[in-house]
């Protein structure tokens, strides 16, 4: 039986006084899902506070897919923050759905996004607040079944032992056949085991309980997953990949919350993937192939999200936005179409080789703030290692274009601790924007009254899966430390801001990104230390981390800096995006020799295996290499 509101509420309403920001626990917001019938309910949990889930487009997608399936209903849940959720314990007051305060618990299927790998402690919190058994093999017959995806899900070893199944690549089409396997299942009466086994039979979906983990020669430390015999589980578990990007809904969020939230605007998805090739980005490898929405639909979107939201802004978000076929007539379009109605036009981020004149001015509109841009590497050389595939030129140009159309602030994006770096390509990173910098001078003029400003902020490389640089270890605490401090140290200019992410973190996140199933022993005993909310520079603790590895005997710096052999079996390798781990190696090859790989949607098929294995193709909607002359 599922408690509807009104037998919490006497509990839960007294506690809204006791904390900071009350809004993150009020429903009824415009634009929710008000029926929740079912009879079969989901809850969908985004593993952090409220103004940092909400905005999240995955979720919305799903949100809606599923409250538009007869006999599902699908409510969504954030995690209280740490005052509300010690007060919540305290009163004994388990994790409530937003729209009817039932219990997580009570609900047939429980989703979670794994948005990145500081939230893995997030999760446990979730479980055990939801009074959800944290592992899924002590989950008794009747209880959720527990499942996972998302961006971060290509080694989800670490987290595996929670979930009941995780789900790799696109949800749209997935989580609901997901959904209906359980919902047929408890109809007929099935055992949970055997539910499980239905749902490993769906492309895209992982059981973590149908693999054992095997460590031998062949592997790494962590050894490798291999299915139980007599299951029938697949050896490689391959995504889930949408063909017909354009046939679903461009404007999935519609909901207006009642309190500020982070990227608070309307956001359409323009394009779905990326093929640009870049060796450190794992998106890049996992989201392809590349599939772009019609101009039409997405200017026609964006004005009726406009419209029914009121949204001053609106966002074109993608992982590379400027490289759409169509993008610079999307711009021009949707500026001509709202220029009167004070709303402003933004893109994330911009590539410096497809800023031409056209996007320069067309983002943003009228009101100009900051330009982001990430070169990602200080010299030409370490581009090229990395295949940024941008050069000095395209900088210089995007700069000027930038400048001369209005633009006074730039923000550029770097990374240390990139395979082949040397302390050059560290001062190269200043040279680059004290370069840009005289330029914005030059075209916009000296002085302070100019308002020409150009900022850094650098993060450390933390090598991730299935990428070609899968099998680096990352730089150890001392030498990043020394290498931000050479940064600071040399840079030319007092008017250039620079600013880097902790190392501490970094190092945390390249331990969860390279260890296997046992990491889940990591992530427990840290958040019984206290970790959770990893990813709040307020609440992030190393020495509770650093605390948990010593329990269990591990050296947090040995994991994150040990080099992999290429031959060595890897602990994700039964999951695929569909890229072969022939094509990375031939890239990690390529990256020791500074040769460059192009983007297969301007020149031809580059050899990844991701069309003929996933029996998808590119879907791009006009010239895309017109649009980057």
């Amino acid at each position: 039986m599922r408690l509807r509101r009104e037998d919490l509420y006497h509990r839960l309403e007294p506690l809204l006084g006791q904390v900071e920001k009350p809004s993150r626990y009020l429903d009824h917001e415009w634009g929710a899902i008000e029926e929740q019938d079912g009879p079969f309910h989901v809850a969908l949990m985004y593993p952090d506070v409220y103004e940092v889930g909400l905005p999240n487009m995955g979720l919305s997608i799903l949100y809606s897919i599923l409250n538009k399936v007869d006999g599902m209903s699908c409510e969504r849940g954030y995690l209280p923050w740490v005052d509300m959720a010690d007060l919540m314990r305290a009163h004994d007051v388990p994790l409530l759905a937003l729209e009817s305060s039932s219990p997580i618990a009570s609900f047939d299927v429980v989703g979670f996004t794994l948005a990145h790998e500081m939230a893995c402690t997030n999760i446990v919190e979730a479980l055990d607040l939801s009074r959800i058994p944290v592992r899924a093999a002590d989950r008794a017959e009747d209880d959720a079944i527990v499942i996972a995806g998302g961006p971060s899900v290509w080694n989800c070893e670490p987290v595996a032992p929670m979930f009941d199944a995780v789900l790799l690549g696109d949800g749209e089409e997935a989580l609901v056949q997901m959904c209906a396997c359980v919902s047929d299942g408890r109809t007929a009466g099935k055992p949970r085991a055997q539910i499980l086994l239905d749902l490993s039979r769906i492309q895209g979906v992982y059981v973590p309980s149908l693999y054992d983990v095997v460590v031998d020669d062949s592997s790494t430390r962590w050894g490798y997953a291999v299915p139980r015999p007599g299951t029938g589980a697949p050896e490689v578990v391959l995504k889930r990949c949408l063909q017909d990007f354009a046939g679903t809904d461009p404007l999935p969020h519609r909901i207006v919350p009642y309190m500020d939230v982070v990227q608070d605007r309307l956001a359409v998805e323009i394009l779905r993937g990326c093929c640009r090739g870049c060796r450190f980005c794992q998106a890049g490898m996992t989201y392809r192939p590349v599939r772009e929405r019609p101009a039409e639909q997405v200017i026609e979107a964006a004005k009726e999200g406009l419209r029914i939201t009121g949204h001053d802004e609106v966002s074109l978000t993608s992982l590379s936005t400027t490289d759409h076929s169509q993008c610079a007539a999307i711009l021009h379009q949707l500026n001509a179409d709202v220029r009167d109605q004070g709303v402003r036009v933004s893109i994330p981020s911009q590539r410096l080789d497809s800023f031409g004149v056209d996007m320069a001015a067309e983002v943003g509109g009228s009101k100009k703030g900051g330009l982001t841009f990430a070169p990602e590497a200080g010299s030409q050389r370490l581009r090229d290692v990395i295949n940024k595939n941008v050069s000095e030129k395209d900088i210089d140009v995007a700069a000027e274009n930038a400048f001369r159309n209005g633009w006074r602030r730039m923000k550029l994006y770097f990374m240390i601790g990139l395979p082949t770096e040397t302390d050059d390509d560290i001062v190269a990173i200043n040279k680059v924007a004290d370069h840009l910098l005289e330029i914005g001078r030059t075209v916009v003029g000296k002085g302070p009254k100019s308002g020409v400003s150009v900022s850094i902020s650098v993060a450390v490389f933390v090598p991730k899966s299935h990428t070609p640089f899968q099998w680096c270890g990352q730089l150890r605490l001392e030498e990043v430390r020394r290498r931000q401090q050479l940064l600071l140290h040399t840079c030319p200019d007092h008017a250039i801001k620079i600013s880097y992410h902790d190392a501490e973190v970094s190092l945390v996140e390249a331990v969860l990104s390279k260890m296997g199933r046992a990491g889940f022993d990591l992530i427990y005993t840290a958040w019984r230390h206290g970790c959770r909310f990893d990813a709040w520079t307020d609440e992030f603790s190393f020495e509770r981390w650093q605390e948990a590895a010593a329990e269990l005997g591990l050296d947090l710096e040995d994991i994150a800096s040990t080099d992999i052999p290429l031959d060595r079996r890897l602990p994700w390798e039964h999951t695929s995006p569909g890229v072969s781990k022939g094509f990375l190696k031939r890239e990690w090859h390529r990256a020791a020799q500074g040769v460059t790989t192009d983007d297969c949607t301007m020149t031809s098929c580059v050899g990844c295996g991701v069309c003929p294995k996933l029996g998808v193709d590119l879907a791009i909607v006009g010239d895309r290499h017109a649009g980057h002359q």
